[in-house]
């Protein structure tokens, strides 16, 4: 989270994000986002995952700033 531009301008830095994604068809299997308003933020990863959309569609995505949001992009790049 310390990558987190809204956890940075709150000064609440601690926690993670983690995506789990199949490799063969690179379809989101799951998230956690454990942080400052993470819970907002997974609605995303949920809507992605319901509509079964792989995560290099979401690779190049850009989120408003400063959101928790904006991080998953950047985390999703680091899958493959």
């Amino acid at each position: 989270m310390a990558r987190v531009g809204r956890a940075k301008e709150r000064d609440e830095t601690k926690g993670f994000m983690k995506v789990i994604a199949d490799a063969d068809t690179r379809e989101i299997l799951g998230a956690a986002i454990l942080g400052i308003e993470g819970d907002e933020a997974i609605h995303g990863i949920i809507d992605a995952m319901s509509a079964g959309t792989r995560y290099t569609d979401l690779q190049w995505s850009v989120p408003i700033h400063p959101t928790v949001s904006e991080l998953i992009p950047t985390l999703l790049r680091g899958l493959g």
